[in-house]
């Protein structure tokens, strides 16, 4: 049995050590355009790899995927992230949960979780084809050609499983040629878009802010479900960015905007407390200090930047003191803490780190991950309709998926 897998990210890696592990026998070929293996999962999380998610509930696992996650079921229960973990840590990876229950490699440097695969690698039974550019693949009786550029000679291949990612992070290689091998075999596409990446804001005065985070707040964009998402997030120099910005801009991957049509989006930075609470909070503080500036005051509550900028944004005067204040002045700044108001004109380009839509889901069976279409022909990783919220999600749903397809290719 010869398998061809083309695509050496998560995914591709995964199922090409399944398969090994599972049918010792089997010839794998495993192509890819890169110069080495897993560029993607190498640099995800800064260059720490973001291996899985500490959470351990399956089912609630299933609940951070936008899109996709009812198929991912048989391939999660399969292959969990207690699993996940314990297949690394087995192959000489140690790794550690944080408190955000993000999980990495103790080591902090994602080349070691690609070195568990290049150990594996070495034996004879694997034809590792780095720097090999697939161009086409064509469904033939005795199996799958798989043409290189600058090789005229096709490879014969009985089964066929393509992992080549979506067309986020480009350089490592992700440039969305799948899709067109998919459906050169009978395959349709759903609709494309980024996903977790960051917003860009009409707004400039974020730009002062850049860099100050917050652990916990609300961002809900102004759209028909007016979508939400409680999280940490940080300001930056063009806009917003965070994991709580990057969970939004799942939830709104497909939505349109642009300078002439933004997405109005408000951040509440107390979403534990009501605007009348917080009110009463400012009413206090003001009435104890009648000599501060109220911009003094306002810096009990968030870090002395943004209540420098809260002031003049509400067209206080910066030299009002306690006071002087008016209660309706209070009001508006609580409300201003509840309903921070941006205007994103553009996603943070070149900051997106999966792609929402892929393969269709109908046409490919959760069971096995082969084709429904096309018999011998198999799909894993970011390639199908499936993306997930940042925090090792996304990783997980590869490494879950190979390792279903890699299970299955006999």
């Amino acid at each position: 049995m010869r398998v061809g897998i083309i695509g050496a990210g998560a995914a591709g890696l995964m199922c090409a050590a399944t398969i090994f592990e599972t049918h010792p026998d089997a010839e794998i070929f495993l192509f890819d355009r890169n110069d080495g293996l897993g560029k993607k999962v190498i640099i995800s999380g800064g260059g720490r790899c973001n291996v899985t998610t500490g959470i351990l509930d399956v089912k609630e696992v299933l609940t951070k995927y936008p899109r996709g996650g009812k198929f991912l079921s048989s391939a999660m229960f399969r292959f969990p992230p207690s699993a996940v973990i314990e297949w690394f840590e087995s192959r000489g990876v140690p790794l550690k949960t944080q408190d955000d229950l993000r999980v990495f490699p103790v080591s902090d440097d994602g080349h070691d979780i690609v070195g568990a695969f290049e150990r594996l690698f070495v034996d004879p039974h694997f034809h590792i084809l780095l720097k090999s550019a697939v161009t086409g693949v064509k469904k033939r009786k005795d199996g799958f050609a798989i043409t290189v550029k600058g090789n005229p000679d096709p490879m014969i291949v009985d089964t066929l499983v393509l992992t080549t990612g979506g067309q986020a992070y480009r350089h490592t290689g992700s440039t969305g040629d799948g899709y067109a091998f998919a459906q050169s075999l009978g395959h349709s596409i759903t609709p494309l878009a980024p996903s977790l990446n960051a917003f860009f804001t009409r707004e400039t005065w974020p730009k002062e802010l850049s860099g100050l985070s917050f652990e916990s707040a609300k961002i809900t964009a102004k759209r028909t479900e007016s979508p939400s998402f409680t999280g940490p997030f940080l300001f930056t120099h063009k806009g917003v960015s965070g994991p709580a910005v990057f969970a939004l801009s799942s939830l709104v991957a497909f939505e349109k905007y642009d300078a002439t049509d933004p997405l109005l989006i408000t951040i509440d930075l107390f979403p534990t407390q009501t605007v009348d609470s917080l009110r009463a909070k400012i009413e206090t503080y003001t009435t104890e200090n009648p000599n501060k500036q109220f911009s003094n005051i306002i810096h009990t509550l968030v870090p002395k930047s943004l209540a420098e900028l809260i002031v003049r944004e509400l067209n206080i005067s910066e030299t009002k003191r306690g006071n002087q204040i008016a209660k309706k002045e209070m009001l508006k700044t609580a409300q201003w803490l509840k309903a921070i108001p941006l205007s994103v004109v553009q996603r943070g380009a070149g900051d997106e780190f999966v792609t929402a839509g892929g393969v269709n889901l109908n046409e490919v069976d959760p069971l096995t991950m082969q084709s429904r279409l096309c018999p011998g022909l198999f799909f894993a990783g970011e390639i199908l309709d499936i993306d997930g919220y940042t925090g090792g999600f996304n990783l997980q749903a590869s490494w879950a998926t190979g390792h279903l397809a890699g299970e299955n290719v006999y």
